[in-house]
Order: structure tokens, then C-alpha cells, then sequence
């Protein structure tokens, strides 16, 4: 009950201050108006009571009662803060993923697709009052997921893609089309797309100029991110017998002048990540770069305590006249 107290007006706690005046002031006035006798002897005299000695009692009581009047004075009380946070300004995101042959190259690790996942799930979770949606895309583009605040949606269908979803191919076109397509109805403050790639677009029927311009009309800024060390990696290049990949080093070809372009047409930021560490920098950085709005509103609720020492103060003060109006009363 009187844990994390506090108090509402502590400056009368200086009229504790003369309670040990008082005390003083009692004891030397009671020490006067004793009478005192000297004799040389008190052989002859019957054992005197006890109650002139317990006396001062009385004043004690008067003096416990003062102090917890004193500390009601200051107004003890506990606080209660709940709190409710209401966001303000959401944003929609639409996270347009390659998932093409060479999204297997391994001069990231595991893979580039693997690494990919693996940051953007962190990305996603670091996005609790967002909307996000998934798009996936090679020689063509679909919707993996639509725009959602299920945050356990977005990454059981972010775990789920994989290569050999779609045609072979790049299709940048295709896959910022799509996105844009989830997000153009969308009523969000703010609506971004963060499109990789790590190829040059070689598919699709929609140019990315063209997706690029939807984009711009429809007030949504892009953030693209090449994919892929500098100089050469180890790629998928054929087929086994058996079905798996052949590997070997292959260039690494990423259109940045047009990933520059889309960005710098929709108000966004082109990003090169060249291995796993700059990978999650990026996404970290993108992650300041939007940030949603959130208000957040506290509720105080104050606990008044004064009153059971008021109570108790007057207990002592009625105990203090019972005694003296009793016990006390022949020796008073």
C-alpha cells in the first residue's frame, strides 16, 4: 500500500522542524512546574504511583498525532500512468523481391536470396504499425502478398519464396508495376516500394520508365537496391543431370543507371549492397529514412493516502483526552 509513494505538497514537511522545539519547549516547562523538596532521608515513606513518571505520555501522543497530521499535509499519495499510443501517419510498404536464377550467386551467404530474406524478415519485424506487402518477380511479376498488417503473414510468405516460382528472366518492369498496382488505392500518408535487383531487366511487357512514371503519379517514392559483389560470382550456369545447379563465375551485371533513375524519379534513394553486412545497412538505413508517426497519449490516476493517517492522528489525540480525563486525571 505505501510503496513508490509520493508526495503532492512535501514543503510542509519543514513544520517537522518544531516538533523537537516543542519537545523542548515541554520538557523544561514541565521540569518547572514540578516543585521540588530536599531531605535527608526518605526512610519512613510509603512507595509513591507510577503515573506522575508515565506522565509525559500524554504529550508523546500529542506529539505522534502532529507528526502524522503534518505528513497528511503533504499529501501523500501513489500515481498510476497507463498509456495509449495511436499512430498518426502509417506508411504502406511493397517490397518487390528478384527471384531469378542468379538470385542463387553466392558472393553473399549463404545466397543471395537466403541473405535477402533473412535481412528483410529483421526489416519487417522492425515495422509493427506498418502495412506491408510481398511481390515476387523473374521473367514475370505476382503478387505474393497483399499490403497487410498481419506482420506473421508477410513472413510466412516471405519464408516461402523461392527460385522456380516464375519464368527465368528480370522483368524490373513487371515487378514495379506490380507494386505499384498494390499500392495506387492505398490511402496511407506515405507509400514506398523498396524494389531489388540483381540483374539487368531482359523480360516483361511493361518497361520500368513506364512503371517508373505510374509510380510518380501515383505519389509512391522507390527505393531500389542492387544486389551483387563487384567483379565476378559464383553462379548458377546449368543444369546437372540429376537437377541441381552447375556453378561458376559469372560477371556481375546490375543496371545502376536505371535503378538510379527510378529512384531518383520517385523521390527515393539508390542503394548497392555488395555483401551481407551492407545488405543489413541498408535496410537499417531505409528504416530511418521512413518513419511512421506515432502519438502517444498518458493517463495519470492519483491515489489519495492522507486520509488514513488523519484517522490515526485522531485516534491519538482521542487516547491522549481518554487518559487524561482518566487515568490521569488525579495527577494532572
Amino acid at each position: 500500500m505505501w510503496q513508490h509513494i509520493e508526495f503532492a505538497n512535501p514543503e510542509f514537511f519543514w513544520l517537522l522542524l518544531l516538533l523537537p522545539v516543542a519537545i523542548i519547549w515541554s520538557f523544561f516547562k514541565r521540569k518547572r512546574e514540578i516543585p521540588s523538596l530536599k531531605m535527608s532521608s526518605l526512610n519512613g515513606f510509603s512507595h509513591t504511583s507510577l503515573l506522575p513518571k508515565l506522565k509525559p505520555l500524554l504529550f508523546v501522543l500529542r506529539v505522534l498525532a502532529l507528526a502524522l497530521v503534518i505528513t497528511a499535509l503533504a499529501r501523500p499519495q501513489t500515481e498510476d500512468i497507463s498509456t495509449r499510443t495511436k499512430t498518426t501517419k502509417g506508411i504502406d510498404i511493397v517490397m518487390a523481391i528478384d527471384v531469378s536464377s542468379s538470385m542463387l550467386a553466392r558472393d553473399l551467404k549463404p545466397n543471395r536470396l537466403v541473405a535477402l530474406k533473412e535481412v528483410a524478415a529483421d526489416f519487417i519485424e522492425k515495422r509493427p504499425n506498418d502495412r506491408i506487402g510481398l511481390v515476387a518477380y523473374a521473367g514475370e511479376s505476382y503478387t505474393k502478398t497483399p499490403i497487410t498488417s498481419d506482420k506473421s503473414i508477410v513472413l510466412n510468405a516471405l519464408r516461402g519464396i523461392s527460385y522456380g516460382e516464375l519464368e527465368d528472366g528480370t522483368a524490373i518492369g513487371m515487378g514495379l508495376a506490380t507494386s505499384v498496382n498494390r499500392l495506387k488505392e492505398s490511402k496511407a500518408i506515405s507509400k514506398v516500394i523498396i524494389l531489388l535487383t540483381d540483374g539487368v531487366n531482359n523480360s516483361g511487357f511493361i518497361e520500368p520508365q513506364t512503371a517508373a512514371d505510374l509510380a510518380v503519379e501515383y505519389n509512391i517514392k522507390t527505393y531500389t537496391i542492387g544486389l551483387g559483389t563487384n567483379g565476378n560470382a559464383l553462379t548458377p550456369i546449368a543444369y546437372n543431370r540429376d537437377g541441381t545447379f552447375r556453378y561458376g563465375m559469372r560477371q556481375v551485371e546490375i543496371d545502376e543507371e536505371l535503378l538510379k533513375d527510378i529512384a531518383l524519379l520517385t523521390g527515393g534513394t539508390y542503394f548497392r549492397a555488395t555483401d551481407n553486412e551492407k545488405l543489413e545497412e541498408i535496410y537499417e538505413e531505409i528504416n530511418k529514412l521512413e518513419k511512421t508517426e506515432i502519438e502517444e497519449f498518458k493517463y495519470y490516476k492519483y491515489e489519495e493516502k492522507f486520509r488514513p493517517l488523519v484517522f490515526l492522528a485522531g485516534a491519538l489525540l482521542l487516547m491522549e483526552w481518554v487518559l487524561r480525563s482518566t487515568v490521569f486525571r488525579s495527577s494532572i
